[in-house]
């Protein structure tokens, strides 16, 4: 459900195969098997993923650095198991918030970087040395399409815009850490990379609707 921005008159979010197109960006891989289609660059929605299978690594300090140390070891899982490539990456930021609670600082908390199986059948969970491999909750999420270079300004960019949209709807109400996901590889030129930064949402209390009291045994 898209909530906010308009796509313009003569862009389309177009499917072609397995490749998203939007304008000049483009995601070469597939996405898991039940992810919602890519948030346009410069849109809200609102939408829901499935659990999904994945490969990640935790660290700490910067993300910009360090995501380049996680990306091979995950990058060599897949290899090695003859599991194909998919998009996103998704990149995870937990207790990062900041003093003032408006934007995500480094020095606080982890990130977590992760490889995404298109189906759960490609391997089982567990571990691989410092890699984990866990299924995801379903999860709602307020996502913003981000065009443009990767990593914790963008990150901190599209949060702001988020939170502003969640201050103008009080009927929802943030309930996780964010994360963004990044779909395009070194290949594809600064300026046309495509990420989404999303939120977990839920419906605050006095929007949720009532529930049929229990009958007394």
């Amino acid at each position: 459900m898209r909530v906010a921005g308009e796509v313009p008159d003569n862009v389309e979010l177009v499917l072609e195969g397995e490749e998203w197109r939007f304008g000049r960006m483009r995601i070469e891989a597939p996405l898991p098997k039940g992810y919602p289609a890519p948030t346009p660059a410069g849109t809200m929605e609102i939408k829901t993923y499935p659990s999904v299978r994945r490969a990640e690594v935790t660290a700490s300090g910067n993300s910009n650095l360090g995501s380049n140390l996680a990306f091979w070891p995950l990058f060599n899982h897949i290899k090695d198991r003859d599991i194909a490539m998919t998009s996103p990456v998704e990149m995870d930021y937990r207790g990062m918030a900041s003093d003032d609670g408006k934007s995500l600082d480094e020095s606080k908390g982890t990130w977590t970087m992760s490889f995404l199986y298109r189906t759960a059948d490609l391997g089982p969970t567990g571990e691989d040395g410092r890699i984990k491999i866990v299924d995801t909750p379903p999860v709602t999420v307020l996502s913003i399409g981000m065009r443009g270079g990767y990593g914790m300004s963008k990150v901190n960019e599209g949060l702001a815009a988020l939170r502003e949209w969640l201050a103008a709807h009080p009927q929802w109400e943030a309930c996780g850490e964010p994360r963004a996901l990044n779909y395009n590889g070194p290949a594809v030129r600064m300026k046309d990379k495509w990420s989404e930064v999303q939120l977990p949402i839920r419906l605050a209390a006095a929007s949720a609707p009532a529930t049929a009291a229990a009958p007394l045994p």
